[in-house]
């Protein structure tokens, strides 16, 4: 192996410059490929917000000088408070100032494929250029692992054209387009009620349909969470207030030697689908939400879809739009916004033989990853939501990244990465 081969960094959003960033202090030339902040800039509709408060939302750097706070003072403005939701559109401009400031040298052209080598990796751009790599790190954000319910897809996604029957929610930058019509949004999550307020907002005729039993929303911040009698019953994390909220956060290694399925659970679990607490009024009474309805079957009809619902396990809020005795809904659209799983399978520029090599999580598609968040592919790295199954729910946010890239750093900065 050239002993100038650099770590290959794959990916730009918040993982992916933090290592870089953290990495820059050591021995060892890294190069980080990707649109910076793409997932965050292109998967994301305007008008969108953060559901992490902005104490949680900073960006691990190696030195002071790099929270948001820090950026919203260079930009001359006050630091954002728990009272008032992030834009998307702020933290996109946040991650920008970041990589200027510490990964300068983040290159946009993609990776088009990475393949092992005796020692390290050959990686090929899609420029052309190819060039030996000591590690490579994971850290592609949601690129590729949007879900769509196996119940919807031989609706065949033809992506965010509004006159295509179905597109998952990180196909859209605006909904302008679905003005004037019947748009069905398929989740119970942050993405799925964010997404049906700015499509009714939009001027779409909105129904939201939820396997759930009920849609659940976070609370605001309470009045007295500055006390020390509150803090002490509840102590602040990153993942919100609580002690189990704290421990998973202060605690990742402790939950990667937990049973497999406890971990999984605990990434179900700890803040699952749920509204932030801002978003509350704009959905509640402005649209129709029908609860305890599964998708059993979606069907083209023309140039509608008709959607065949489970039973009802709660009442329409309302609208009687889809009724407990009613199993079929018709619109002209549908918007699944049913979040992302991570299957390394699908991560085509990884060569087959990598693919093939990497052991997964029973029961998901992500890595099995060591204590140094390395795979079963010596010098292969992964991070964020593909790491979330070995490390917990900290790992979901960029809160996250405070572990990670310090972890990452120590982990490479020795000759010879891959620690199995």
């Amino acid at each position: 192996m050239n002993g100038s081969a650099p770590v290959v960094i794959v990916g730009a959003g918040p993982y992916g410059l933090s290592v870089a960033a953290h990495l820059a202090r050591g021995a060892a030339p890294v190069r980080i490929f990707g649109g910076v902040m793409d997932s965050w800039r292109t998967r994301m509709p305007t008008g969108m917000y953060l559901k992490s408060t902005p104490d949680a939302s900073s960006i691990s750097a190696p030195g002071a000088g790099s929270t948001l706070a820090d950026f919203c003072r260079a930009e001359g403005r006050a630091p954002l408070d728990e009272l008032h939701p992030i834009p998307v559109a702020d933290f996109v401009r946040y991650g920008e100032w970041f990589q200027r400031r510490l990964a300068p040298q983040a290159e946009p052209v993609p990776v088009a494929r990475v393949a092992r080598l005796p020692e390290g990796f050959r990686v090929t751009l899609e420029d052309g250029e190819s060039f030996e790599a000591r590690a490579v790190v994971v850290a592609s954000g949601l690129a590729g692992i949007a879900h769509v319910p196996s119940a919807l897809r031989g609706l065949a996604p033809k992506g965010p054209d509004p006159t295509g029957p179905l597109s998952h929610s990180s196909q859209h930058t605006g909904f302008a387009a679905f003005a004037g019509r019947r748009v069905a949004v398929i989740g119970a999550g942050q993405s799925a009620l964010e997404s049906a307020a700015l499509l009714h907002e939009a001027g779409a005729e909105v129904r939201l349909v939820a396997r759930a039993p009920r849609v659940l929303w976070g609370s605001p911040p309470p009045v007295e969470r500055r006390s020390g009698l509150y803090r002490s019953a509840k102590p602040d994390s990153p993942l919100g207030p609580g002690w189990s909220h704290l421990a998973v956060s202060q605690l990742p290694q402790a939950v990667r030697r937990l049973p497999v399925q406890a971990r999984l659970r605990l990434v179900r679990r700890v803040l699952g689908p749920s509204g932030g607490w801002w978003l509350r009024d704009r959905v509640e009474g402005q649209l129709p939400i029908a609860t305890g309805r599964p998708v059993l079957r979606a069907e083209p009809v023309g140039d509608e879809v008709l959607l065949t619902l489970g039973s009802a396990a709660s009442a329409v809020t309302r609208s009687a739009a889809v009724g407990a005795g009613t199993g079929t809904l018709t619109v002209d659209h549908v918007l699944a916004a049913t979040g992302y799983r991570v299957d390394v399978a699908h991560l085509d520029w990884l060569a087959a033989e990598v693919r093939t090599a990497i052991r997964r999580v029973p029961g998901t598609g992500s890595p099995v990853l060591d204590e140094w968040s390395c795979s079963s592919v010596p010098g292969l790295y992964f991070t964020g939501l593909a790491s979330a199954p070995t490390f917990g729910p900290l790992l979901r946010f960029v809160a996250g990244t405070a572990f990670t890239a310090p972890l990452l750093a120590r982990a490479l900065a020795e000759p010879s990465p891959g620690r199995r």
